[in-house]
């Protein structure tokens, strides 16, 4: 379970990497936050909570075997 949830947590990862890609190597803002930044930072700081949150809950089911 765990392997498939990591490998979910980077094909969203690497989804919102390739999304924001065509932005970030504009001349015009090259100092600029890229549009959708704040919303990309959410999105990557939840799947790290339900990686983190899939972590504990296989530790757990670990132990009570």
């Amino acid at each position: 379970m765990r392997p498939k949830l990591a490998a979910a947590a980077l094909a969203v990862l690497a989804g919102l990497t390739a999304g924001c890609a065509h932005t970030a190597g504009s001349p015009d803002k090259a100092a600029a936050t890229p549009s959708g930044y704040s919303q990309m930072q959410q999105k990557v700081a939840a799947a790290e909570s339900a990686l983190t949150q899939a972590d504990k809950d296989t530790a757990k089911d670990d132990t009570d075997r």
